[in-house]
């Protein structure tokens, strides 16, 4: 549990660093610098230590901008950026060490996931899932590090929950709401856990009564049995997914099954006259965007991801840059790339996230391939090596080679906490 668990905060940090050098987060840390209020917590986005609600709310705003944030592929959650974003601000604030630490964090991502399983999948048709169950993930590994006891606690998930929010259509238009989902998470499940620590009660059923959070976000009063199955003996933190791909989760299938393609029967860009990719209900329904105009847009493109891919062979940081945005051959593969929806696929989700593929070639070949898996989820995981050489491209631009090379001993084997003073 320990490894998976230092696994995981090695991947927030991977994912926080570089966004922590964009917006929003650069524009909420200079229009909030008067609310920063004193405290230890260490707001990576500026590098000046305040209050712990401060410093959760921008670093998990900046942990969820640019897409390499992990995801608990079964129930739909990014369970790092809210949570581990409020735990590490309160583990800070307390003088607490590394073990405390990771074990608020297992918590957090177990109730979380367990959460999400409950209201999936017909939660996420109108609801990102991370702003929502994020906030009561965020409440409970607060919890644990607020020494509260298991009533406490479920005062936290119960106040949690009625302050969650997050509607999906902020992930599906422009604009900088999405990264902000994460941060208001955080903010929101430390106070839900502050309140609940100093005795302030919630409604004990509000997941599960008739007009509760699971009622309220979902098609019935939740699907407890899945959320209490296998309970001590699966572990979420044990099973997630660490993101292979700079982008929307739901494009990596069509990304990694190109790459199977190209591996089989090798063509570049040049070779294509057309791709077709069918995918489950999200690729279709979020990520059909044959023009993009911004990042966040490019982002959720699988058209955009896709020949960004072929022509530059992986989609990482670089593929988001603006002149990779303005490039006329990537703007004209992109109508080349079409989407919908397969049935089959989108009943299987989000237990299964599967892409079919047909590659029209220009020399006549027709190209098909129906790609299981991602890279990165728990059947194929990103080996330790891969993660660790993932955290330093991302972390090494932001903190120098010798000071990512030190966090990531710091996480992988130590006991002092990240950023402790």
């Amino acid at each position: 549990m320990e490894h998976h668990a230092r696994r995981a905060l090695l991947d927030w940090f991977a994912a926080t660093l570089p966004g922590a050098r964009q917006p929003p987060a650069t524009l909420l840390a200079a229009a909030l610098a008067d609310e920063r209020g004193e405290g230890s917590a260490l707001c990576y986005v500026d590098g000046r230590r305040g209050s712990a609600r401060h410093a959760a709310l921008l670093n998990g705003i900046a942990s969820h901008t640019v897409e390499f944030d992990d995801i608990h592929r079964d129930s739909g959650l990014h369970p790092g950026s809210p949570t581990v974003a409020a735990a590490l601000a309160v583990a800070q604030s307390r003088g607490a060490g590394l073990d405390a630490l990771l074990r608020a964090m297992a918590a957090g991502y177990e109730v979380g996931g367990r959460i999400a399983l409950a209201v999936q999948p017909s939660h996420y048709r109108m609801w990102h899932t991370t702003a929502t169950v994020g906030t009561i993930a965020a409440a409970v590994a607060s919890a644990v590090l607020l020494d509260c006891d298991a009533e406490k606690t479920g005062h936290a998930i119960a106040l949690a929950a009625t302050s969650a929010g997050g509607l999906q259509q902020a992930c599906r238009g422009s604009g900088m709401s999405k990264p902000m989902h994460a941060g208001h998470a955080a903010e929101a499940g430390l106070l839900a856990a502050r309140a609940a620590a100093a005795g302030v009660t919630g409604a004990p059923d509000v997941l599960d009564g008739p007009a509760g959070f699971a009622a309220a976000t979902s098609d019935s009063t939740g699907r407890w049995d899945l959320a209490l199955a296998d309970l001590g003996q699966r572990f979420v933190i044990g099973e997630m997914t660490f993101k292979n791909h700079g982008c929307c989760g739901h494009i990596f299938p069509a990304l990694d099954g190109l790459l199977a393609m190209q591996a089989a029967h090798p063509f570049g860009p040049g070779d294509v006259a057309r791709i077709h990719v069918a995918g489950y209900r999200a690729t279709a329904e979020m990520c059909d965007r044959p023009v993009v105009r911004t990042e966040q847009e490019a982002r959720f493109s699988l058209q955009y991801c896709v020949a960004a891919l072929l022509h530059h062979g992986a989609v990482r940081l670089d593929a988001f840059a603006p002149a990779r945005l303005r490039d006329p051959a990537l703007q004209a593969f992109m109508h080349k790339v079409s989407v919908s929806m397969a049935r089959a696929l989108a009943d299987a989700y989000p237990k299964h996230r599967a892409a079919r593929l047909r590659v029209e070639l220009r020399d006549g070949r027709v190209l098909e391939h129906e790609q299981p898996t991602r890279k990165g989820d728990p059947e194929n995981p990103l080996t330790d090596e891969e993660l660790d050489a993932k955290f330093q491209e991302l972390a090494g631009p932001v903190l120098g080679e010798g000071a990512a090379s030190a966090l990531l001993a710091l996480i992988r084997h130590g006991v002092e906490l990240p950023g402790a003073a």
